[in-house]
């Protein structure tokens, strides 16, 4: 299973990207994928507290897939680590390619 399984086009053209949050982390990025869970690793300095952490998956996200940060946000998962994003103005097939060059760099 491969990144594309985190991925899921919606209707009106956005990407819903499922990703599991590790908050008060020393290191800030994407850090993985999990195939297990079918998510991409998130980790934030942010702790868990007042959308901080929400926040901060946000500004990662969009930093990391070279996006605007107004075409990203939390559709499921606001209290919880495992979350869905809703990507605007992105492909699946190029949030694809630019995980999993993430990914390979990071190995």
């Amino acid at each position: 299973m491969g990144v594309s399984s985190c991925l899921s086009p919606t209707l009106d053209g956005s990407v819903i990207v499922d990703v599991e949050v590790q908050p008060s982390s020393k290191i800030q990025g994407i850090t993985g994928f999990n195939a297990w869970r079918a998510r991409i690793s998130v980790a934030v300095k942010a702790e868990a507290k007042d959308g901080k952490a929400n926040r901060a998956v946000l500004h990662v996200l969009a930093t990391q897939l070279q996006l605007e940060a107004r075409s990203l946000s939390i559709t499921s998962g606001r209290k919880s680590r495992l979350k869905s994003v809703r990507v605007e103005d992105a492909t699946p097939e190029t949030l694809v390619r630019q995980i999993e060059s993430i990914l390979e760099a990071i190995e």
